[in-house]
């Protein structure tokens, strides 16, 4: 397919691979070729059942290896309509079946069983659904790829990237999986296995860049809102969309959004509404590190500063005076950015900021600045500390045009994060 030639993986490079896994604490998924055993029909079908010879004999080798695989997909963008070939979904859920066999057959003396994922594929609801439903018994988790900007040759990425109409174009893909799969009987779970924006690698000096945190973080929002419970970013390394650049395997931008998503947002997300410019995005989780909550805010505005007050629809409890109080939602205007908490917080209470920009105000630049300090990694290639400013929780917030804002309220405590 695509003029590509076929591919080998000695087990010596296995070998190495894994190695390297074991010193980067990785969880490892490893995709297997689902097309092995079968004929390409003129039109794109790929017919018949799947020839598991060669993927029973890697598997085996790994375990006999004691490597540490955390899940094994099946196939890579040849669900539904599939890209160059598809496999129409019956045969899908039987290769599925069949993977699922091997795999307990082949683990049955290891405690700790791997996924069992698939399909790897754009969501077409009907496909999805028929495929979610055949393989109650034999799938753990449902992935689904994105690149909803278009191709990397797009001279007008910025632009969609900046569009909220664009960015929330992509969510009836988000509910309509998270519906599927709460109608069905299914145990699985929904993954986004690929994710890139814009496919055929990218662009640089935009998918590399500050630019597009602004895409990405509201992906990982959107996606955590769905109930979303792994989102695999492509690339690490590779394209004009890796986290790290190519040959320098300096840090891009999205990585250090993606770190600091990491260690704030905890597992738990909050119902969280702006009523307001439509150019905010904002997505509240627990806190990873305190039992209050995080919010996220993205300002999409390029001259705008947004005035707003952050009001809760439940009880919540600050913990210096632990006094329980309701806080009403209330129309948020549009001028500037105001986290408003109730007049009797003690005033020892203060919240961590943590403000990303672009350096010089140049949304394609490759450098971000956090709290308007440059994030760049030292000498020895060490990540720099991740600092927040230190609020009074009684001052306002500002969240500028074109940044993005990570507001940790280790004080306020919601019932939802007690847990």
């Amino acid at each position: 397919m695509f003029g590509f030639t076929k591919g080998c993986l000695p087990m010596k490079r296995w070998d190495e691979l894994n190695a390297f896994f074991a010193k980067a604490g990785a969880k490892i998924i490893v995709g297997l070729n689902a097309l092995a055993g079968k004929s390409i029909k003129p039109g794109g079908s790929a017919v018949g059942a799947w020839n598991y010879t060669n993927a029973e004999s890697f598997i085996r080798y790994t375990v006999e290896k004691n490597y540490k695989i955390h899940g094994w997909e099946l196939g890579n963008e040849l669900s539904g309509n599939g890209v160059g070939t598809r496999i129409a979904v019956n045969q899908y859920a039987a290769d599925t079946a069949a993977l699922q066999r091997i795999v307990q057959k082949i683990y049955k003396d290891v405690d700790l069983k791997p996924l069992i994922i698939a399909p790897g594929g754009f969501y077409e609801s009907k496909w999805f659904k028929e495929f979610i439903d055949k393989t109650t018994t034999s799938l753990d988790v449902v992935t689904h790829h994105i690149y909803n900007l278009g191709p990397g040759v797009d001279t007008h990425l910025i632009e969609k990237i900046l569009n909220p109409s664009v960015l929330d174009g992509i969510s009836g893909t988000f509910s309509g999986l998270h519906n599927v799969i709460k109608s069905s009987a299914t145990k699985a779970i929904a993954w986004v296995g690929e994710a890139g924006g814009a496919y055929n690698s990218g662009r640089n000096l935009v998918t590399n860049a500050f630019v597009f945190s602004f895409w990405y973080l509201d992906q990982l929002g959107m996606a955590s809102k769905y109930d979303t419970k792994t989102y695999c970013r492509q690339s690490l390394i590779g394209g004009n969309y890796g986290l790290l650049d190519t040959s320098t395997f300096v840090p891009n931008p999205d990585y250090y959004s993606a770190l600091l998503w990491h260690r704030l947002m905890g597992r738990n997300v909050l119902s969280t509404s702006f009523d307001g410019t439509k150019k905010i995005r904002s997505y509240t989780h627990c806190a990873k590190q305190s039992e209050g909550i995080v919010v996220l805010f993205i300002n999409l505005d390029k001259s705008t500063t947004v005035q707003a007050k952050l009001a809760f629809n439940s009880t919540m409890t600050l913990r210096h005076n632990h006094e329980s109080r309701t806080l009403r939602i209330q129309r948020m205007s549009s001028k500037k950015m105001i986290i408003e908490l109730p007049q009797m917080v003690d005033a020892e209470i203060r919240r961590e900021e943590y403000h990303l920009r672009a350096k010089d105000g140049n949304l394609q630049s490759r450098t971000m600045l956090l709290n308007g300090n440059i994030l760049s990694v030292d000498s020895s290639g060490n990540i720099p500390p991740l600092e927040p400013l230190y609020v009074n929780s009684a001052k306002p917030i500002t969240v500028e045009p074109l940044s993005i804002v990570f507001i940790h309220l280790s004080d306020v405590i919601l019932p939802a994060c007690k847990v």
